[in-house]
């Protein structure tokens, strides 16, 4: 059986293309396409016509490339970048018109959930009681759980690129002010979660997204030629120092840094800060790096329950109104968010 998932996400468009044999999702092609949709966005998060023409494109071209590796109709999915755009509404009957692609937008606490799964899958049961950081572009999930689903999962404003824009929008050295009032806000949004993960005293914590990747890699870990299934990890008193690094350069050579991009470089700063609060306020000292994530978690759960299960994901979500003001929004201040059962 072979399956693909596309993940519309700030920075790029992924493509997997997997073999799902056994159960577990084994790539056989990836492809991406970088459109920094987050910097073509207006300051309010709509997207408008460029952003939204730019972004069928792509899904459109990555529905052929999976048709070409044999695949049906990608799971296609967007994170926050869509979520939380006012004109989401019309964003997604263009992609449906234009290209036959029926694109989720998954709520921020669907998306911990569902890269829990894939990270206890990849981690195993020896893992114990485990906790997950995942950082991107919009939001900054977490999550805590001792089974194969998270007993509590949260989505909280904290996104890499949508930190940088608030605080760092300009490209030169950060000031002593904005760096202090972007760790206010980091630690006022983390400091409920951060409690629980406290609190629940997991016996692995791990990170996953691109972002946390990079920061590792600049911290010292195994670069990506290695393969996945070289043993990562971040230490907090690593990416302290690395803080200061990243701070002493303007965002543009900070892509002279080992493991970040150029791509990421402007924004690395700020999901380090947010990391590293992450680590501090949970009691954490080092995290465990892990490859896989919501793609592979969504692939999981489709190879698991079935397609029953991806049609009700779209039904639920797929009409869900853009509130301003609310988790789904863009703009506008949030309240610190209170961690629900799930």
């Amino acid at each position: 059986m072979r399956v693909s998932v596309v993940d519309a996400g700030s920075n790029t468009v992924r493509l997997v293309v997997s073999d799902a044999t056994g159960g577990v999702p084994l790539p056989v092609y990836t492809a991406k396409w970088k459109l920094r949709l987050s910097e073509q966005v207006s300051p309010d998060g709509r997207f408008g016509e460029q952003a939204t023409e730019q972004l069928v494109k792509a899904l459109h071209r990555a529905v052929e490339t999976a048709a070409r590796w044999g695949a049906p109709d990608p799971l296609a999915f967007a994170t926050a970048v869509v979520r939380n755009a006012p004109d989401r509404t019309a964003v997604l009957r263009a992609v449906a018109e234009e290209t036959g692609v029926r694109l989720c937008v998954l709520p921020g606490e669907t998306e911990a959930e569902l890269t829990f799964l894939g990270v206890r899958r990849w981690m195993g049961w020896r893992a114990g009681p485990l906790a997950v950081f995942d950082i991107g572009g919009g939001s900054f999930e977490v999550a805590f759980g001792r089974g194969r689903m998270p007993e509590f999962a949260v989505s909280l404003p904290l996104g890499a690129g949508r930190l940088t824009n608030e605080f760092l929008a300009h490209d030169d050295l950060p000031s002593d002010d904005e760096l202090q009032a972007l760790r206010r806000r980091v630690r006022h949004e983390l400091r409920d979660a951060a409690a629980r993960i406290r609190w629940e005293h997991p016996h692995t914590v791990v990170a996953t997204s691109r972002t946390f990747q990079q920061l590792a890699r600049l911290c010292g870990a195994a670069p990506g030629r290695q393969g996945p299934f070289a043993d990562r990890f971040l230490d907090r008193a690593d990416l302290r120092r690395a803080i200061d690094r990243l701070a002493a350069l303007p965002a543009a050579e900070r892509a002279t840094l080992p493991g970040i991009s150029a791509p990421r470089a402007r924004q690395s700063l700020a999901g380090a800060v947010v990391g590293h609060t992450a680590m501090k306020l949970s009691g954490v000292r080092t995290l465990s790096i892990c490859p896989w994530a919501l793609r592979e978690g969504i692939l999981l759960r489709f190879l698991e329950d079935g397609a029953d299960w991806w049609a009700d994901i779209e039904a639920a979500h797929e009409d869900a109104p853009y509130r301003p003001g609310t988790a789904g929004a863009a703009a506008g201040p949030r309240p610190r968010a209170r961690l629900t059962g799930v």
